[in-house]
């Protein structure tokens, strides 16, 4: 089998733009849109966000950025893996990679936002699973009924 290639990337590339579609359709059709934190396009080129994609054999099968929230606090965004690729390890090994990249880069914590409702009981398993736990909103979220935080030291 082809070995996962992960590395920075660029949001804009056809193959990544159409995977973040369907993360933003699966965002909307999943949370009221005050409740969609997921960023488009535009806001992933940011200077302040790492963005990464996982490939096998030149095939996008997911994709995961680090945002710099302080000098020791990242969060996750963008987490997606395909869903023809889901059970299979890539979004535990996108995970993984964001947390190496995070400690290589002085991180003390990363954190994450994420539903709370079943659809998105998957991820936050992943994340538990990786040893991330609750914990109350940080940067400019607040508490509400549709939200998950998240957050594990590195």
């Amino acid at each position: 089998m082809i070995e996962l290639c992960i590395a920075i990337d660029d949001p804009r590339a056809d193959d990544v733009r159409a995977l973040l579609e369907r993360h933003l359709a699966f965002a909307h059709a999943q949370s009221p849109p005050e409740d969609v934190h997921a960023l488009d396009v535009d806001r992933l080129v940011d200077p302040s966000i790492a963005f990464f994609s996982a490939r096998r054999d030149s095939a996008l099968l997911a994709v995961g950025a680090l945002k710099h929230l302080d000098d020791e606090h990242a969060e996750l965004k963008s987490m997606h893996t395909a869903a023809e690729v889901r059970g299979q390890g890539v979004g535990g090994a996108m995970l993984g990679h964001l947390l190496m990249v995070a400690k290589e880069r002085g991180y003390r914590r990363v954190s994450i936002e994420t539903g709370s409702m079943a659809a998105f009981a998957p991820a936050r398993a992943m994340y538990s699973s990786a040893g991330f736990t609750m914990c109350g909103p940080f940067g400019d979220y607040v508490v509400g009924p549709n939200a998950t935080f998240m957050t594990r030291a590195v």
